[in-house]
């Protein structure tokens, strides 16, 4: 159920990620309700869907950089891919706190 709930916490950052700090927050609260097994399990699958969804949007980033400006492309989308993962750090750190509050409140 962990990677159930890491890949449904993916796809609701996803949507939710327009909504500043609540929408991280909400989505590892998905992501630790699906998950299921303590508040342990809420903390890793809300950590891990953030932190899948920015090594997506690095590899979507350099892929579409290479398709469309070549090498320079390629190393222009994977820079701005690295500091999509270093800013999107914030959303996995709520989704970590929506996991556990999901998990520790029902305990």
């Amino acid at each position: 159920m962990l990677l159930v709930g890491i890949m449904v916490g993916f796809v609701a950052m996803a949507f939710l990620s327009f909504v500043p700090i609540l929408g991280p927050r909400l989505a590892g609260f998905i992501a630790g309700i699906i998950a299921g097994g303590g508040a342990a399990r809420g903390l890793l699958a809300g950590f891990l869907s953030g932190i899948s969804g920015a090594l997506i949007a690095w590899f979507l980033l350099g892929s579409l950089g290479m398709v469309f400006g070549g090498p320079v492309g390629a190393l222009a989308g994977s820079i701005l891919g690295a500091g999509l993962v270093i800013v999107s750090l914030y959303a996995a750190l709520l989704g970590l706190v929506g996991g556990a509050r999901r998990r520790c409140r029902s305990a």
